[in-house]
């Protein structure tokens, strides 16, 4: 039952002093007349995790046009938007309140360059909820509820109505963040009617601030279309937007070091994503399915038919469902290939420079003196124009020391001093008068078909009590039933968020069975609906909803999964 604010109030004074565990006796939901306070979760000392605290608005209240979010796009921007508007907000409050350990501390989730799904604001046919952490104050582990009247009466009304009253924000500047997702959603679609793989526009800026900052690099150079490879796009708000058409086909990234090439490679591995303004790359934009593939010595592999890059192995050695616990460079980069076909990848973007040189070719010479019968690897570049032609899957390769991959392309883009410049029809008269064509005599093509199911120990680690801890470590890991989860080559993962919701996903698998019932499609299948149906909290263990959750792509849902090694 709902209680009113003035209720909690006198609950918080009638508590001031005593021990600390009369806090969670505030549990509950409370009406502060313009919202709801709810506290969902309340720590057991100071020094714990801080307390799950969040916030409703009606739409009545809130006053935002319906229009601003009667489609998922438009939706996920205006949450984004508002919640990084909240960030800001309470940033300015944050242990303003005084006392031991987390006493004070008010905090929610802080966005990236990309725009994200989040739990910790969503916009439901109610209306708006934002969720957010607050340490709530004592003096050692007596109770200082003074502070925590300060910090719910004082300082968060103020907060909710700056940024989730719409009569409180600068309508234009909300215009601008919905009509931004619309065109972004536009060039999406416009991606697949031109029969494009990526869209960069004109004066993008593709460079980084740092190696660990997704900031814009001040001063760069902005990004300009080669004339032969423009388009232009009508836009539904912004209007014509002139830039590079990257298409459907085998595009090849080449220039000397330092020239931009693995800058727009990694432009085009984010453009996965929508981007806020100012990001610079909010109009690079590209095949959602788009999958970074790459060598990554040492993961695991679990029955991935991986024939059509391997086969005829010494040993003797099944290669339709190979499994193995510490792959080579050239075996994981086979693997993550097949694994992308099944993740739905329309696009394979790859760097010559994380890549196992022996699985992308093998010249002449080493043909000659190597004969292929005594060779098991069939190298890409006698895969990737059946993969093309026979798959509908595009590559887009960054190449710098081998000029093999030209024989294939279909567009040759050379980056010289981070301008682009279309170098197709120069490199075909080249290849034309050139006698160093490579052999390319792969044996026949055939895509693994049926249901893969991943080779699963039963029993997976419940503790003592019965429940499946999951302990997520930033970006790159985490671990599930004392298993580690390995990341840190999934590098389209944007967010640690979108890590902590992987590893509630996989907890959620191990719970429910589902890996030993299922095969792996249909597993990624059913843990889509269910986020659909239920959204991402269905996943957590919590009985609250719970704030740091943000949703991964189905293309990193797969590669999760297949980097289980329980």
């Amino acid at each position: 039952m709902m209680k009113s604010s003035q209720e909690l109030r006198r609950l918080l004074e009638s508590i001031d002093h005593r021990g600390y565990p009369a806090y969670k006796d505030t549990r509950g939901v409370y009406d502060f007349k313009e919202y709801q306070l709810s506290i969902d979760h309340v720590q057991g000392d100071p020094f714990a995790s801080p307390s799950k605290v969040s916030i409703s608005v009606s739409h009545r209240q809130a006053g935002f046009a319906a229009g601003y979010f009667d489609q998922p796009w438009k939706k996920t921007a205006l949450e984004d938007y508002l919640l990084r508007s909240f960030a800001r907000e309470i940033s300015q409050f944050n242990f303003k309140a005084k006392g031991s350990g987390k006493s004070g501390l008010i905090a929610t989730s802080r966005p990236g360059q990309e725009v994200l799904e989040r739990t910790a604001c969503e916009i439901t046919p109610e209306g708006i909820t934002a969720r957010f952490e607050v340490g709530f104050p004592a003096f050692g582990r007596t109770i200082n509820s003074g502070e925590l009247i300060r910090i719910l009466f004082d300082f968060l009304p103020g907060c909710v109505r700056n940024v989730f009253f719409y009569k409180n924000r600068n309508g234009a500047e909300v215009k601008r963040v919905i009509d931004l997702s619309e065109d972004q959603t536009f060039i999406r679609q416009e991606l697949k009617r031109l029969g494009l793989v990526s869209f960069v526009a004109n004066g993008a800026v593709l460079p980084r601030e740092t190696g660990i900052s997704d900031r814009p690099m001040k001063g760069s150079v902005p990004f300009t279309s080669p004339e032969s490879l423009q388009v232009t796009l009508k836009l539904p708000h912004r209007g014509e937007l002139t830039g590079m058409a990257v298409r459907r086909g085998i595009t090849l990234i080449v220039g000397g070091g330092y020239h931009g090439k693995s800058t727009l490679l990694k432009a085009l591995e984010s453009g996965v994503y929508n981007h806020i303004a100012g990001d610079g790359r909010e109009y690079v934009i590209t095949d959602e399915t788009a999958v970074k593939l790459r060598a990554e010595d040492g993961r695991s592999i679990n029955n991935v038919d991986i024939s059509l890059f391997i086969n005829d192995l010494p040993n003797g050695r099944d290669t339709t469902s190979f499994s193995t616990a510490d792959a080579s460079g050239s075996t994981s980069q086979a693997a993550a290939v097949i694994e992308g076909i099944e993740a739905g990848a329309r696009t394979f973007l790859v760097d010559e420079d994380t890549s196992a040189t022996n699985f992308m070719l093998r010249d002449d010479l080493m043909q000659r003196i190597v004969s292929r019968d005594k060779e098991p690897i069939t190298p890409f570049i006698e895969r990737a124009r059946d993969l093309l032609e026979k798959a509908g899957i595009s590559t887009v390769l960054v190449a710098g020391s081998s000029g093999a991959y030209f024989f294939i392309a279909d567009t040759v883009i050379q980056m010289d001093c981070y301008k682009p410049c279309d170098i197709t029809s120069q490199v075909k008269a080249a290849c034309e008068a050139s006698d160093a064509k490579p052999e390319i005599t792969a044996p026949g093509f055939k895509l693994p078909g049926g249901k893969r199911k991943l080779a699963f120990q039963t029993g997976q680690g419940a503790g003592r009590d019965g429940r499946i801890k999951v302990k997520v470590h930033g970006r790159d890991a985490f671990q599930v039933a004392k298993e580690p989860v390995d990341l840190r080559f999934v590098e389209q993962l944007a967010d640690g968020e979108q890590t902590s919701a992987l590893a509630q996903m996989m907890r959620y698998c191990l719970e429910k069975k589902l890996l030993e019932r299922y095969a792996i499609k249909e597993v990624v299948e059913l843990l889509v609906k269910e986020q659909k149906k239920n959204g991402m909290s269905a996943f957590t263990d919590a009985s609250y909803k719970a704030m740091g959750l943000c949703m991964p792509r189905v293309q990193e849902i797969y590669a999760c999964l297949n980097r289980f090694r329980g």
